[in-house]
C-alpha cells in the first residue's frame, strides 16, 4: 500500500494579496489583480498585468533578505516568501529531522536580473555574478536551504503545468517513500521576455482575461508563487492537515508546441487519468478550477473536454485567472492553493470577468463564493507543449 499523501501547510503571494487570508477576502469581494504594469518600463505597458504590487525591497523584507533587493531575483524573492508562509502553517518545526525534499518550478527564473543586465555583460564582467541568477534552480537551491533540505532537491520546468507537476512529483516521492515530506510549489516574475513574447503570439488580451466567455480575447499575464507543504499520512499531524491529494496525472498530446488540441483530447487524457487515480467517477467532483485562460483556443478545447468528461455530472467551474492573471510556471501551485482553500472553508470559487457564456457548451462558470459541500476538487493546468496535468484535492 502507497501511503497517502497530505497537505499540511499553505502560502501564496501573488496580484489579490500575500498569504490565504488576503487571498480569500478578495475572492471573496470579487477584487481583481489585474491591472497596469507599473515596476518596470515597458512598450507594451497599455496592456493589463496582473502584478503582485509590492516592488523588490518591499519583497525583500517580506522574504528575509533586507537589503538584499538588488541581488536577487524578484522569482525567487517570490517563492522564499510562498514557502516561508507554507513552512509556517505547518508543523514543520517540530520534525526537524523528517526525511524532506524541496520540488519547486519556474519557467523563467531570474528573467528580470538577466534583462537588467545582459548589455552591461557584452561590455565588462562587472555584474558576471548575476548570470547564475537566470538559472530557474536558483529559487530552488534557495528556499531548499533556507529551510535545511537536503535529501532531495529538484526543479521544474514544463511551460503552464510546471508546479502542478512539481506537485505531483513530490507526491509521487512521498508515495514510493523516497521522502516522508516535500516543499512543493512554483514561482513567476513578470519579465519584459514574458510579455513580450506572448504579445508576440497575439494572445495577449487588451481588456482583461474573460475565462469562458463568448468575447473573450485572451490572456493576462500575471506573477506571484505559492508553495504546499505535502506530508506522508506515516508523519502528518492531524491536526495539521488541509487537505489529501488524492489523484493526480500528468499527460501529452504531442499535437502543437504551443495551441491545445481543438478535440479536448490532451484535457480529457489528464482528467480521466487523475480521476482513475483518485478511484473517483466524474460525479464525485465538486468543483472544478479549470485552466481557463481566456484565450479562443485554449477555452474551446478544454470546455469540450470538461464537458464529454462529466456530461450531466458538471460540477461549478471557475477560472481564478480572472483573478491573479496567468502566471505560468506558478499558475499550478497557485491554482492547487486556491482548491486546498475550498475544501479547507467548504466553498465554491469564482471568477470575475464573465458576461456571455459560450455556444459550444453548458458551462457557465461561478460567480460569486458559495458556501458548499466540497469533498473533491480538481486543478488543471494544460502548458505549452502539451504538457497537461490534473490534480486532486479532497477533504480528509
Amino acid at each position: 500500500m502507497y501511503p497517502r499523501v497530505f497537505v499540511t501547510g499553505v502560502g501564496i503571494i501573488s496580484s489579490i494579496g500575500s498569504g490565504t487570508a488576503e487571498t480569500l477576502d478578495a475572492l471573496r469581494n470579487a477584487r481583481t489583480g489585474i491591472g497596469r504594469l507599473t515596476h518596470f518600463a515597458s512598450a507594451r505597458d497599455n496592456i493589463p498585468v496582473a502584478e503582485v504590487k509590492f516592488n523588490n525591497q518591499a519583497l525583500a523584507g517580506m522574504a528575509g533578505l533586507a537589503g538584499n533587493a538588488a541581488s536577487e531575483s524578484r522569482n525567487t524573492m517570490l517563492s522564499l516568501i510562498a514557502a516561508g508562509q507554507a513552512v509556517k502553517s505547518s508543523a514543520w518545526e517540530r520534525k526537524p529531522h523528517l526525511p524532506t525534499g524541496a520540488v519547486f518550478a519556474t519557467t523563467v527564473g531570474g528573467m528580470d536580473l538577466n534583462e537588467q543586465y545582459y548589455k552591461s555583460l557584452l561590455e565588462s564582467d562587472e555584474h558576471k555574478d548575476m548570470i547564475s541568477l537566470f538559472d530557474s534552480a536558483d529559487c530552488t537551491e534557495k528556499i531548499a536551504h533556507r529551510f535545511g533540505i537536503h535529501q532531495l532537491i529538484s526543479t521544474v520546468s514544463t511551460a503552464c503545468s510546471s508546479s502542478a507537476n512539481a506537485i505531483l512529483l513530490g507526491s509521487r516521492l512521498i508515495r514510493n517513500r523516497l521522502v516522508k515530506r516535500v516543499l512543493a510549489g512554483g514561482s513567476d516574475a513578470l519579465t519584459k521576455f514574458t510579455i513580450n513574447g506572448f504579445n508576440g503570439l497575439e494572445i495577449l488580451s487588451p481588456t482583461g482575461c474573460r475565462p469562458f466567455d463568448l468575447y473573450r480575447n485572451g490572456l493576462t499575464i500575471g506573477e506571484g508563487a505559492a508553495a504546499l507543504v505535502l506530508e506522508s499520512e506515516d508523519s502528518a499531524d492531524p491536526s495539521s492537515i488541509i487537505c489529501e491529494v488524492k489523484g493526480y496525472a500528468n499527460v501529452n498530446e504531442a499535437y502543437h508546441a504551443t495551441s491545445s488540441a481543438a478535440d479536448g483530447s490532451g484535457a480529457i487524457m489528464a482528467m480521466a487519468g487523475a480521476l482513475r487515480a483518485a478511484g473517483l467517477t466524474p460525479a464525485d467532483i465538486s468543483y472544478i478550477n479549470a485552466h481557463g485562460t481566456g484565450t479562443q483556443v485554449n477555452d474551446l478545447s478544454e470546455g469540450i473536454a470538461i464537458s464529454k468528461v462529466f456530461g450531466e455530472n458538471l460540477p461549478p467551474v471557475s477560472s481564478t485567472k480572472s483573478f491573479t492573471g496567468h502566471t505560468l510556471g506558478a499558475a499550478g501551485a497557485i491554482e492547487a492553493v486556491i482548491a486546498a482553500l475550498a475544501i479547507q472553508h467548504q466553498v465554491i470559487i469564482p471568477q470575475v470577468n464573465f458576461g456571455q457564456p459560450m455556444a459550444e457548451f453548458a458551462i457557465h462558470p461561478q460567480l460569486t463564493m458559495t458556501p458548499a459541500r466540497v469533498d473533491h476538487v480538481m486543478s488543471n493546468s494544460f502548458g505549452f507543449g502539451g504538457s497537461n496535468t490534473t490534480l486532486i484535492f479532497s477533504k480528509v
